[in-house]
């Protein structure tokens, strides 16, 4: 009962809060928070043998099938200084930090601390560039690093608190250790990514190419893991490929997998967002002798670390790179702007929380994990600033910038012209079609291939067309529109049809999928 009223109620703040201007994810956690103290309302804890297999997974993998490879193998440089360069400094940074400022924090326990709060959450990352609408490029590069850094992170904070609990862990082991988890997951990714591309291909049924699907991201991350290798890299590789190859799969499918996973990553998002406001009891609980200002100063001391430190990183990370005429040459002029908004950009998340939770309550003397409880709570206060203070600025932060707008008429003119290319090949190979004689139709089914034809190779360039003086609309707009409302007339007689007894509910599912899909090519030929 809790986990489905944690589910219907973040759904439907998630949805409430399509309908206003504040971030979604910070709703939802401020929902959470609120909700926390409401009398009846149990205690939900992170699990974290439940959010890093069962919910990272998934996260991932939505996040990662959208994304480009073309585009994150372009930005190859910046994603690979974020995703690892950046965490480690920040580990260390934050790790140093807090040493310093709370008094009897063992260092080990620090760098614990340091590792938490080091990777931007992808969750976080994803869901304010959907909302926001930065730079392409600026977009890629944040997408790309909340993709690998978990990877790095949940390395790190393993070797750092291997250390705290008395392993005796080394520098060098926890390069190596590190070294095999990022190859391990990659080569598990590599492995497994070819044989369930094949697979999704030759499955016959839509709905079971769906089903595996779902199962693709946990068994990426299941095999990765068994053999202690990355399971994040494994899933990010495993996706990509599968993102990248998409359009080998029928199109049934990808109208299914399309609305299934926007369903999946809705409901995890809410869910997860509300799950970190749902925390602050559970971690105010156990704070113990750390209360009022000095927790609070604490808090602010260390956020104030992770916000200043990414900043830190991130213009040398750009700018030192430049320095050669051929990094230069190859990425062009680049403005100061687009690394403020990535160095502002970074919001810890629901990983952060989950990892912090893992930490254990002994160590191997038995005696209990050093300030474990000031830990969790100066996580929560980090994961909570970030997403408040940078989560709401980031909006009107780009619009103060003024990023130069995306140029539609150029994109337009490249739609068109590609649309072009495909339909000349298309109308040949129709030709050649025709002209064998057991592909022989009737003149008019000949006729309507063609003007099918026709009708995608004008609809891009139509976009470019006067507006109607009347409505506004282009005409692209308004056949769409007339499109739609025929086949809604046409859609009305079949229910009336059924109603009347004169066709079954069968038929009627049978007509409506009919209709549906031409709705939805018309949709996709003019948008």
């Amino acid at each position: 009962m809790p986990l489905l009223l944690l589910v219907a109620g973040s759904a439907a703040v998630a949805g409430a809060g399509r309908r206003v201007p504040v971030p979604v994810p910070l709703l939802l956690v401020a929902a959470g928070l609120v909700v926390s103290y409401v009398p009846g309302v149990p205690d939900y804890t992170l699990d974290p043998h439940v959010v890093l297999p069962l919910l990272l997974p998934p996260l991932l993998y939505t996040a990662a099938i959208d994304s480009s490879y073309l585009d994150l193998r372009a930005q190859a440089r910046p994603v690979a200084l974020l995703s690892v360069g950046y965490v480690l400094f920040a580990t260390f940074v934050v790790g140093g930090a807090a040493y310093f400022i709370v008094p009897g924090l063992p260092l080990t326990a620090a760098l614990v601390l340091g590792a938490v709060v080091a990777p931007p959450d992808a969750v976080a990352a994803t869901a304010v560039a959907r909302r926001v609408g930065l730079p392409s490029r600026v977009t890629t590069i944040l997408q790309g690093e909340s993709l690998v850094n978990d990877a790095t992170a949940i390395t790190a904070f393993k070797v750092a608190l291997a250390a705290a609990v008395g392993e005796g862990a080394t520098w060098a082991g926890g390069i190596g250790e590190f070294l095999i988890a990022a190859v391990g997951g990659v080569g598990v990714g590599l492995v497994l990514m070819v044989p369930l591309h094949w697979l999704r291909t030759h499955l016959t049924e839509a709905l079971l190419q769906n089903t595996l699907s779902l199962l693709i991201p946990f068994v990426a991350y299941a095999v990765a893991e068994q053999v202690h290798a990355s399971g994040v890299l494994a899933v990010v590789v495993v996706a990509l490929y599968l993102g990248h190859r998409a359009w080998e799969v029928d199109f049934a499918t990808r109208l299914q997998e399309e609305a299934v996973w926007k369903m999946v990553a809705f409901v995890l998002e809410s869910a997860v967002f509300a799950l970190i406001g749902l925390q602050l009891p559970v971690v105010l609980k156990g704070l113990g002798e750390y209360e009022g200002a000095e927790a609070a100063g604490y808090a602010l001391a260390v956020f104030l670390v992770v916000a200043v430190a990414r900043f830190v990183w991130v213009y040398p990370a750009t700018f030192l790179p430049r320095l050669s005429a051929r990094v230069r040459a190859r990425e062009g002029e680049l403005s100061w702007k687009g690394p403020f908004v990535i160095g502002w950009a970074g919001m810890r998340g629901v990983v952060s929380l989950a990892i912090a939770f893992s930490i254990p309550l002994t160590v191997h003397g038995g005696e209990p994990f050093p300030e474990r409880n000031l830990i969790l709570f100066l996580t929560f206060t980090t994961v909570i600033g970030t997403l408040v203070v940078q989560g709401v600025s980031l909006p009107p932060l780009i619009r103060l910038l003024k990023f130069p707008a995306r140029d539609t008429r150029a994109e337009t003119l490249a739609e068109a012209n590609a649309q072009a290319q495909a339909s000349r090949v298309a109308d040949e190979r129709l030709d050649a079609l025709l002209a064998d004689e057991r592909n022989a139709l009737p003149a008019p089914l000949a006729d309507r291939l063609r003007t099918v034809l026709e009708r995608r190779r004008n609809a891009v360039w139509e976009r470019l067309g006067q507006v109607n003086p009347v409505t506004g609309e282009t005409v692209d707009d308004t056949y769409r529109r007339l499109s739609r409302e025929m086949i809604g007339a046409e859609r009305e007689v079949f229910v009336r049809l059924r109603d009347g007894r004169y066709i079954d509910d069968e038929m009627l599912r049978t007509l409506l999928r009919r209709l549906d899909l031409e709705e939805a090519a018309a949709y996709r030929e003019t948008t």
